[in-house]
């Protein structure tokens, strides 16, 4: 299989079905799965997930939520594409990006392409600013250079995301 989404959900019913047809749509051609892991949502987001009749789709359920980054590894390890696509349920990442990085990282041999989030929603003085301020104290501190750490829409080679 060449690719595995990985897609974090919490309390995100009304967003599945147009995310799995948005997926769907930009995914045509690439051989892959979707994996979503619902991180305890208190809504109807698994069932959701359970009601779209597609082969592709996969469900793990956490009994509480607990946390985003804990959601992403528990679908990395059950994902078994060549490559590893994360992001988050909330339709604020495209999928249409994904094809685009995906060649990116492979034609280049990238071990990860990062997406960058450039129409926020967020409030600028709570989240904006303090994402540009710890965006530029962890380039500094680990010479990494990622424009946007906290993106969610990445595509890692499956080992290096794995490891």
């Amino acid at each position: 299989m060449k690719l595995s989404v990985v897609i974090s959900v919490y309390n995100e019913e009304s967003n599945i079905r147009p995310l799995v047809a948005a997926l769907g749509e930009s995914l045509s051609g690439i051989n892959h799965e979707i994996i979503f892991v619902d991180d305890g949502s208190s809504d109807r987001t698994a069932a959701e997930v359970l009601g779209v009749r597609n082969d592709h789709i996969r469900l793990i359920r956490f009994t509480r939520n607990y946390g985003q980054s804990q959601a992403l590894a528990a679908g990395i390890d059950h994902a078994q594409g060549d490559y590893i696509c994360t992001m988050d349920g909330d339709l604020q990442n495209d999928p249409s990006d994904i094809p685009g990085m995906l060649s990116l990282a492979e034609k280049e041999g990238w071990d990860l392409v990062a997406g960058i989030r450039s129409h926020r929603k967020d409030d600028m003085f709570l989240r904006k600013i303090p994402s540009r301020i710890a965006n530029a104290i962890i380039r500094r501190t680990t010479h990494v250079r990622i424009r946007d750490y906290g993106c969610t829409l990445k595509v890692f080679r499956s080992r290096f995301a794995k490891n």
